[in-house]
C-alpha cells in the first residue's frame, strides 16, 4: 500500500508541474483530478476557445517507451467517456468545442525533466452503450 501511496505523490508533484507549464502558456485550469465513475482525467482547462481534457503522464527514463505512448486506445476511450460524462455534469453542449491533450513529462539522466505538451493528442472517441 505504501508503493501506491508513493506513486500518488509522484503523480501529484508531476501534475503540479504540468500545471504550472500550461499556465504559463495560457491555459486556463478548471478542475484536477476530476473523478467519477467513468475514471479520472487529471486536468480539464480553457484554452484557446477550447474545453481541454490534459492527461498527464510521467516516465523516469525510456526504459518503458516515452510518456506520450502511455496513454494507450483503451485510455483514450475512458478519458472520453469521462469528459462526456464532465460536460453532461456542467450543463456543457456537445457542440461546443473540445480538445484532448497529453502532457508529458520526460526524465533524463542528469536527473532533470523536459515537458511536452501535446494538443490535441487525439480524437474523441465515441462510446455507445449497447
Amino acid at each position: 500500500a505504501n508503493s501506491q501511496l508513493n506513486k500518488r505523490a509522484v503523480g501529484t508533484k508531476y501534475e503540479q508541474e504540468a500545471c504550472g507549464y500550461l499556465e504559463k502558456n495560457g491555459f486556463t485550469i478548471l478542475e484536477k483530478n476530476f473523478r467519477c465513475r467513468q475514471g479520472e482525467i487529471d486536468i480539464v482547462g480553457r484554452h484557446e476557445g477550447y474545453l481541454v481534457f490534459a492527461e498527464v503522464k510521467y516516465r523516469a527514463d525510456y526504459t518503458s517507451g516515452t510518456a506520450a505512448e502511455a496513454v494507450t486506445p483503451a485510455k483514450q476511450k475512458r478519458i472520453c467517456r469521462v469528459a462526456d460524462y464532465y460536460r453532461y455534469r456542467h450543463g456543457i453542449s456537445g457542440d461546443s468545442p473540445v480538445r484532448y491533450d497529453v502532457v508529458a513529462i520526460q526524465g533524463e539522466a542528469d536527473g532533470s525533466s523536459s515537458v511536452c505538451w501535446y494538443r490535441n493528442a487525439f480524437d474523441h472517441v465515441f462510446c455507445r452503450r449497447s
